[in-house]
């Protein structure tokens, strides 16, 4: 099992950055429910907590566990932006609103952003773009589990005030279930309507 490395971290802490900031988002192709960024500030004590990885590659039991030992000991901040922004700007302005939320906060202002396949342009030059970043960098992979388990738990709190689309379960994700939902009931108040899946419906709101 290959777990993701704090090597790159080390590094950039050598070449005198006190402050790396891991970014990383969840809810990208989910067809309902907000976009989630989370930030951490990289510490060395991060390799401490056992099991951090890409939070897909986690169990939710595992994602709770891994999350809150993060929230409770390191530097973190968490972006949300609703469906309606990505209906208006799309998803990647909305990924980067969030992560610019995530940054605004963190206790510390980070001198360097490592990021999961995305450049934040008012950042300037103190960032890497990295692909598949959660699989590689810890603090990348410490920020998806902390955006996960935030995501989740939006998406539990709706699936209290819209029980019939099974957010509680799916997450918004377009399972049968949902799609079977959709054409039962239309689309709820969260759902993106400029998604392709769901362009020819209108909101029940």
């Amino acid at each position: 099992m290959i777990y993701p490395s704090a090597k790159l971290e080390k590094e950039l802490a050598a070449s005198g950055y006190q402050f790396i900031a891991g970014l990383d988002e969840v809810g990208r192709g989910s067809w309902a429910g907000p976009v989630v960024a989370a930030a951490i500030i990289y510490d060395p004590l991060l390799k401490k907590i056992k099991g951090i990885r890409d939070s897909k590659l986690v169990t939710a039991l595992g994602r709770e566990k891994i999350s809150q030992q993060l929230t409770d000991n390191f530097d973190f901040g968490i972006g949300v932006v609703a469906s309606a922004v990505i209906d208006a700007s799309g998803i990647v302005v909305a990924i980067k609103l969030a992560m610019e939320q995530a940054l605004a906060g963190l206790k510390e202002s980070p001198q360097y952003l490592l990021i999961d396949a995305l450049r934040l342009e008012n950042f300037g030059q103190r960032q890497q773009s990295i692909i598949k970043g959660d699989r590689k960098i810890l603090t990348i992979a410490a920020a998806s589990i902390v955006a996960k388990v935030a995501r989740d738990r939006l998406m539990d709190y709706y699936q209290e005030k819209f029980r019939e689309y099974g957010f509680g379960d799916n997450k918004g994700y377009g399972t049968a279930r949902h799609q079977i939902a959709i054409k039962k009931y239309g689309v709820s108040p969260i759902h993106r309507l400029s998604y392709k899946p769901l362009s020819g419906f209108k909101s029940v709101a």
